[in-house]
């Protein structure tokens, strides 16, 4: 099942007023997920703010863990996972990906999901996601299912919770160095 390549997981806690509004409810550590193909989290995606600056105008983002939003939250903190996969799966998720990216500006935050997953009842809405939804579907669409439920009900600390993905860091997300891998 597992191969020989991997994704990475990114969950992160800004501290932003709408992170510790979730935070109050979820009592988790990390409320925001994110899913890069690299170590080095280039290639970082996610739904959540567009601009850094207005929290409200959300949706499908390509993130940068130096500039935009976690340049904005320099304390960010964070817990990257590895999680191995085949190289047939990574090239179905690029390609889920890929319809996102094309469409990138027809999505929405699915603000009203991240209430749904409170009241653990799904609200979905075509072409709007909020973060952790958002991972969810792009493995489930490529045939990783991590756990046994709609991606509208998966929370960033459900990543937390999987036994399929390795702790490869965790601390200041400004001070994650890609080339130091943590001794397993």
């Amino acid at each position: 099942m597992a191969g020989d390549c991997s994704v990475y997981i990114l969950l992160t806690n800004t501290g932003t007023l709408f992170t510790k509004m979730i935070k109050t409810y979820t009592k988790a550590p990390y409320n925001h997920a994110s899913i890069s193909f690299d170590r080095t989290l280039s290639e970082l995606y996610s739904f959540g703010r567009k601009n850094p600056h207005n929290p409200l105008n959300g949706g499908f983002v390509k993130e940068d863990i130096k500039t935009g939003t976690f340049s904005k939250y320099p304390n960010t903190t964070c817990v990257i996972y590895e999680l191995q996969v085949s190289e047939r799966e990574v090239e179905k998720m690029q390609r889920v990906l890929q319809l996102f990216i094309r469409r990138r500006n027809k999505f929405l935050y699915n603000i009203l999901g991240v209430i749904g997953v409170a009241l653990k009842e799904p609200v979905e809405f075509s072409n709007s996601y909020f973060c952790s939804q958002f991972v969810a579907e792009i493995l489930e669409r490529s045939g990783i299912k991590l756990w046994n439920k709609l991606p509208a009900l998966v929370t960033p600390d459900d990543f937390r919770q999987s036994d399929r993905l390795q702790l490869i860091y965790e601390g200041k997300l400004s001070d994650y160095e890609p080339e130091s891998k943590l001794s397993t």
